[in-house]
């Protein structure tokens, strides 16, 4: 049994965990090191390597905990659907769909979001059209947001809403837009924040988009 608080032998003592002193005191920010990340996520490996599980992270800094989360969705892809390149390059992108962050400053959501899709992009390959990174800047302006989760409020003091997003086969992607604090009262009454329970009112999507090929993502 691996103790969380116990340090690892191995692990990369030159990890940055602070940007500035002063930071710490305003913000109470410390990024949490890669091996503790990673003992974490073991205790719920199976779910990590769930490609449609979903996971979000309410003080995701530059992607501490989401970028491992991706790496081994990214793994699980590549194991299932590697043959087809077609496939790999679909389910990837589900993926990336499945992670979600938050957090209050904008240097770290911004920097969360180069380093998820760096990790998408090193995983499709340098040649992959751009449609695919266009799709995954697009996909990540709205999983990864600026704003406070405890307020459930976006940079802008107006309520943070994000995407549920479905892959229905053959290059096609479903969305629905719902209210976060919706989510947050959908999880506490069930095992996830996006299962489904349309029949009472407070867990109907605000918006609802047709079915959209890569192309059309990127847009």
């Amino acid at each position: 049994m691996t103790t969380l608080g116990a340090r690892r032998t191995g692990a990369n003592s030159d990890e940055k965990l602070v940007k500035s002193r002063q930071r710490v005191a305003d913000h109470g920010e410390v990024f949490t090191p890669r091996w503790i990340v990673e003992d974490m996520l073991d205790l719920v490996k199976s779910e990590t390597e769930r490609i449609d599980s979903r996971f979000l992270e309410p003080a995701c800094g530059s992607g501490n905990f989401l970028l491992p989360v991706l790496e081994r969705k990214l793994a699980a892809v590549r194991a299932r659907h590697g043959r087809s390149d077609f496939e790999k390059h679909h389910y990837a992108l589900f993926a990336l769909m499945c992670v979600y962050g938050i957090d209050l400053l904008p240097d770290n959501v911004a920097e969360c979001r180069e380093n998820l899709a760096a990790a998408f992009i090193r995983f499709l390959g340098p040649s992959s059209g751009s449609e695919w990174y266009r799709a995954a800047a697009a996909v990540l302006s709205v999983n990864v947001v600026q704003g406070d989760a405890l307020k459930m409020t976006n940079a802008a003091g107006e309520e943070i809403e994000f995407p549920e997003w479905g892959y229905l086969g053959r290059g096609r992607y479903q969305r629905r837009d719902f209210r976060f604090d919706d989510l947050t009262q959908r999880a506490s009454a069930s095992v996830g924040l996006f299962e489904a329970f349309e029949e009472h009112e407070i867990f109907t999507p605000i918006r609802t988009y047709a079915g959209m090929t890569v192309l059309e993502i990127a847009e």
